[in-house]
Order: C-alpha cells, then sequence, then structure tokens
C-alpha cells in the first residue's frame, strides 16, 4: 500500500508540475496577470514545485517500510563516491546554464521576452539533458534501499523520462530548427548512446 500511495503522490506532483510548466498554462496565466506579472512566474514554478514534493518526501519517511538491499562495503564506498561525483557533476552542470535565469531571479527585473540562449557547451555537448542524467545516476547509486526508497527512485526516474520529452517539445519551440540540429547530434541522456538522438 505505501509503495502505492508514493507512486501516486508522485503521479498527482509530475502532473501539476507538467501542466504548469506548459506554454498553455503560461499563456492563461499571462492573460491573468500580464507581462510585468509574469516576472514572477519562474521563481514561483520553482518554489512551488520544491514545496509541493516535500509531502512526497515525508510520505517516503513516514509510511510503513521494510528494507529491500544494503550494499556492503568496500562496493558501499564506491557508490558514495559516484554520488558525490554525480553531485558535482550536477552543480557544474546548473553553473553551465544561466543560473539566475533558471531560478527565476533574472525575470524579475526584466519583461518577458524571448527565451535565454540555447546552451550546448560543456556538459551539454555529451547529452541534451545533463540535470536529468546527474540526477538519476544520484539516486540509483544510493546504496541502502528499502520499499519506500524504490518506489520513490522508480517515481522521479518514470517521471524524469516523461518530463524530459515534454521539455523537447517547449525547446522545439522556442528555438526551432537549432535544437532540432541540436537534438540530431546529441543524445539525451548517456553520452555515446545513439538512441536518444533523433
Amino acid at each position: 500500500m505505501s509503495v502505492f500511495i508514493i507512486l501516486l503522490a508522485i503521479a498527482l506532483w509530475g502532473a501539476a508540475h507538467s501542466i504548469t510548466a506548459s506554454h498553455f498554462f503560461k499563456d492563461m496565466v499571462r492573460g491573468m496577470v500580464g507581462r510585468a506579472g509574469m516576472r514572477f512566474y519562474r521563481l514561483g514554478y520553482n518554489a512551488f514545485s520544491v514545496v509541493s514534493f516535500a509531502p512526497i518526501l515525508y510520505l517516503a519517511a513516514a509510511l510503513p517500510d521494510q528494507p529491500l538491499y544494503a550494499v556492503p562495503a568496500p562496493w558501499q564506498y564506491l557508490m558514495l563516491g559516484g554520488q558525490l561525483a554525480s553531485a558535482v557533476l550536477l552543480l557544474a552542470a546548473l553553473l553551465q546554464t544561466d543560473l539566475l535565469s533558471f531560478a527565476g531571479l533574472s525575470q524579475l527585473f526584466v519583461e518577458e521576452g524571448q527565451p535565454g540562449p540555447l546552451v550546448t557547451r560543456g556538459l551539454y555537448r555529451l547529452v541534451r539533458h545533463p540535470l536529468y542524467t546527474f540526477s538519476l545516476l544520484f539516486i540509483w547509486l544510493t546504496p541502502v534501499v528499502s520499499q519506500n526508497s524504490l518506489a520513490l527512485y522508480a517515481g522521479a526516474t518514470f517521471y524524469l523520462l516523461i518530463g524530459a520529452n515534454f521539455e523537447e517539445r517547449k525547446l522545439l519551440r522556442d528555438f526551432g530548427e537549432a535544437y532540432a540540429e541540436y537534438k540530431r547530434n546529441t543524445p539525451m541522456l548517456i553520452p555515446g548512446l545513439t538512441f536518444g538522438k533523433k
């Protein structure tokens, strides 16, 4: 039952997250608050995403649970090292974007306009979504896993894969042929994997 509740919570969060990220929803909000009001949209969206995910973490910690596996040493230390490397690379990928814009802070000082530049340098030369790649690596390298944490990781993975495809459509709309060319030449999540290219 705990697994079902966690997966349902992630599905509901994912639906709300995707809807509020869509151009349709943004256009609707723009109609209500105007272009000036949209300065606060990205910051509010980020705050909503974080705050609304907190109850899912609470459920994973509070619902009845049972251990599934614990990787013994020395492999546990290798996995923890992999998590540390993933966290560092995740931070590097964040820094290679316009971090203030990503957080929603740049938009507070300028009127809503065109999206920022398409980032294809650094880690973005290896994969189109390094933030997702290193987030997934981080969670799946966790050496101690319970029933609830497995449900959390599986649900988050499923959402990230679906979310990446929705994000691709949005980026194609924003950047057109430039993104289409980038997509043809760069894998989605795994460096060197041609399956992710389209």
